[in-house]
């Protein structure tokens, strides 16, 4: 199995095993509820570290009515709100059932892809220079395929932004 295949079973082994704790953490009852619904916001790059930015954060949130119930670690915080705020969702301004923020787990699962496949190419083309094989004669070529490749890395999570 290549190391392009692991990532992506390595992400989804995480957010399995994320899904099952917050089953365990997250009980509600009928009175719980009734009249309220609830969300699990997340962020792939620990993004709630920062104080400042988890208080952005719950700032948007509220604009749609959602107040923070807690934070579970880095990469995961709850909200809950009342469901006649429904109706005011179309003034928000944001997406009032956001779940992510930040760079999504897919376009950071491929950005290391790239960068491992990125380093590995680097390091092949570097081999190939030390031993003076004329493979690598002209050094635009072997430049131009690093930028290439980086140039799809970044437009991929450009539109998955």
């Amino acid at each position: 199995m290549s190391g392009g295949a692991i990532v992506p079973l390595i992400v989804a082994a995480k957010k399995a095993r994320e899904r099952q704790e917050e089953e365990r953490m997250v009980t509600y009852s009928k009175d719980d509820l009734n009249g309220w619904e609830f969300k699990i916001v997340r962020s792939a790059t620990g993004r709630f570290r920062n104080y400042e930015t988890l208080q952005e954060v719950i700032r948007e949130e509220a604009k749609s009515g959602w107040e923070l119930v807690e934070k579970f670690d880095d990469n995961r915080v709850r909200f809950k709100r009342r469901t006649e705020r429904r109706a005011s969702d179309q003034s928000a301004g944001i997406d009032p059932y956001r779940t992510s923020v930040g760079i999504g787990e897919g376009s950071l699962a491929a950005v290391i892809v790239a960068i491992v496949i990125g380093l590995a190419l680097v390091g092949v083309l570097l081999a190939f220079a030390i031993s003076g094989s004329p493979v690598i004669s002209e050094p635009a070529g072997p430049i131009a395929a690093v930028l290439i490749l980086m140039a799809i890395v970044l437009l991929v999570v450009k539109r998955r932004r």
